[in-house]
């Protein structure tokens, strides 16, 4: 994919909503294994393209979280294998809160070359790989540029789409407690709710309510703690042994990482979980003396100043070995 330098912010969105309203057959996606800012970005594009008459294709690599899919407003979303099956090709792709091209997984084998391609993120360590950029380092989330993407398109505003941006904001900064809960985030919210968001529920749903699975994982999880630094790092590993006894999904594992984070006096959390592929993921949580994006970055991944993530080719222990040394490295 080409790239090209980043305009003003203004511009970026003047130009994204060209894009949008001049493009039809549109695929969505987001990065593999969505979060709730993810999710709720890929569904609110979704609404957005719906109200405007556009047809789309909303996809990811693997299956949506059960707990994201209450946004789609009954709009569908598919898997790579159920599209790539149909072999079908698009006239535009539009990707959400991915920090480079790799992080759209599969899906990157139904983009033909020369697709036009927009991309919108909030990530720092994205490489601006679309043909049209909409990034915004310092916005708490891809939901809140897309707000303001929605402002400058004059969208038709309901709550379904409210619900999506709302989600968006919520999830990405842990229910507006992170230092990314700016004063435009709150303002966006607020409006948010008024246009139908409805605020309680989406908190209850999204970062009250954990499975038993969760549970069972994070109890294993919290037996393998153990910290270095004078306890400045703290970090826990899940074996894929763990999450199949457990019957664990990838998304129970969404949290444990902020565990050894949240410890007093611990400047980076760490968690280590076995992947399918082979190799080790890693999550990175900073309380900001550290950024984590530029340590993630070195190891192939990215992210941002206080949350970032990254895999490694390697087994269990030479992955903890290499990627607590480069953290205790930067303290």
């Amino acid at each position: 994919m080409s790239s090209a330098p980043l305009a003003s912010y203004q511009e970026q969105l003047r130009l994204a909503a060209e894009f949008v309203m001049g493009h039809n057959d549109v695929l969505v996606v987001s990065h593999v294994q969505p979060d709730g800012d993810a999710a709720g970005s890929t569904f609110a594009v979704g609404h957005m393209l719906n109200s405007l008459g556009k047809t789309f294709t909303l996809v990811n690599e693997g299956t949506m979280p059960e707990k994201y899919r209450f946004m789609s407003g009954g709009l569908s979303i598919h898997t790579y294998e159920s599209v790539q099956q149909l072999g079908q090709r698009f006239q535009a792709v539009i990707a959400v809160d991915c920090a480079d091209f790799g992080r759209l997984g599969l899906v990157s084998e139904l983009i033909a070359s020369g697709t036009p391609f927009l991309n919108i993120d909030h990530h720092a360590t994205n490489d601006s790989f679309g043909t049209v950029n909409l990034i915004q380092a310092d916005a708490a989330a891809t939901a809140e540029i897309l707000y303001d993407l929605a402002i400058e398109m004059n969208a038709r505003w309901t709550p379904e789409l409210a619900t999506c941006l709302y989600s968006g904001l919520l999830t990405d900064t842990g229910g507006f407690r992170y230092s990314n809960t700016s004063t435009k985030v709150m303002e966006t919210a607020g409006r948010l709710l008024q246009l139908g968001a409805k605020g309680p529920e989406l908190a209850e749903r999204l970062l009250e309510r954990v499975t038993l699975a969760q549970i069972q994982l994070l109890r294993r999880a919290l037996s393998t703690l153990a910290l270095a630094a004078d306890n400045r790092v703290a970090w826990m590993t899940v074996t894929l042994k763990d999450v199949e006894e457990c019957g664990a999904n990838p998304e129970d594992l969404d949290g444990l990482v902020n565990y050894p984070r949240n410890i007093e006096g611990v400047e980076v959390g760490l968690l280590f979980k076995q992947s399918p592929k082979g190799g080790v993921k890693v999550g990175f949580r900073s309380s900001g003396t550290v950024d984590v994006a530029e340590i993630a970055q070195s190891l192939g991944g990215g992210g941002h100043r206080r949350a970032a993530g990254a895999s490694v080719q390697l087994e269990m222990d030479e992955a903890v070995q290499l990627v607590v040394g480069r953290v205790v490295a930067n303290l």
